[in-house]
């Protein structure tokens, strides 16, 4: 595995918590656990939404995926202090889904750059730092950044593969008039992915024959969109087909 955290740590790191050091505080505080994720405080409705997916097909509880808890978070529109691991460190990401930003020790640059399919979710709770204001001579300026990049580059990169339940089922897509999108990547077959989508509904078996697409590719797509508010999804188009559908082995 490929280490950002080096023998020589750089200014951004060398004041992160280890893994370690964090685990002994937790037990000591007694924290919930939700598979291997613990949770602290959250709210009702919101601790019920992040529960469905920590139960697997066979009864047992795993980790929340980092863009599970992102998805809830912009549901909700809650502010969260979330807890990763990174290697042997831990980041504490706080993300504004109201406001659109997230705030981090770690620059935006280097939080994208990591291998995000690595990171785990170790601890949620309510955000501890107040929220991003027009101020100037905001303290934590340099701490924040915009959360859609991290949205976008999480679905197409990160851990899970498969639709987020709110845009599975028999559904069909497009992209609302209007809506800009400039994210990381977006060129090539993406980007013509995501013309489409602005002139046409369509559904999940069209987009994964679409050129330079595959199934996971196309949920990985959706998945971002909606992330970014940027996705009609359809239940009544006559496009809406089932997303359980499995394109044919010849």
């Amino acid at each position: 595995m490929s280490s950002m955290f080096p023998p020589t740590q750089p200014g951004e790191t060398s004041g992160l918590l280890h893994v370690s050091d964090f685990q002994r505080d937790a037990e000591r505080n007694g924290d919930s656990l939700a598979g291997s994720t613990r949770v602290t405080s959250l709210q009702a409705s919101l601790l019920q939404d992040l529960q469905r997916f920590v139960d697997d097909s066979e009864g047992e509880q795993r980790a929340l995926e980092l863009l599970e808890v992102m998805a809830a978070a912009v549901r909700h529109g809650r502010s969260l202090l979330v807890h990763l691991q990174l290697d042997y460190r831990v980041v504490p990401l706080t993300v504004f889904p109201n406001e659109r930003q997230l705030h981090c020790p770690l620059p935006q640059s280097m939080l994208l750059g990591s291998p995000l399919p690595e990171l785990r979710v170790l601890r949620i709770e309510p955000a501890r730092v107040a929220p991003p204001t027009p101020d100037r001579h905001d303290p934590e300026a340099s701490h924040r950044a915009p959360l859609g990049p991290l949205l976008w580059e999480l679905a197409l990169r990160g851990s899970r593969d498969t639709l987020l339940p709110e845009i599975a089922g028999s559904a069909a897509y497009r992209i609302p008039p209007g809506v800009e999108l400039d994210m990381p990547g977006l060129g090539g077959s993406l980007d013509a992915a995501v013309q489409r989508l602005r002139r046409q509904t369509t559904n999940l078996r069209e987009i994964e024959q679409w050129p330079g697409f595959d199934r996971e590719r196309a949920m990985r797509l959706l998945n971002g969109l909606y992330l970014l508010s940027a996705l009609i999804i359809s239940r009544a188009h006559p496009a809406a087909t089932n997303e359980d559908w499995a394109p044919r082995q010849d």
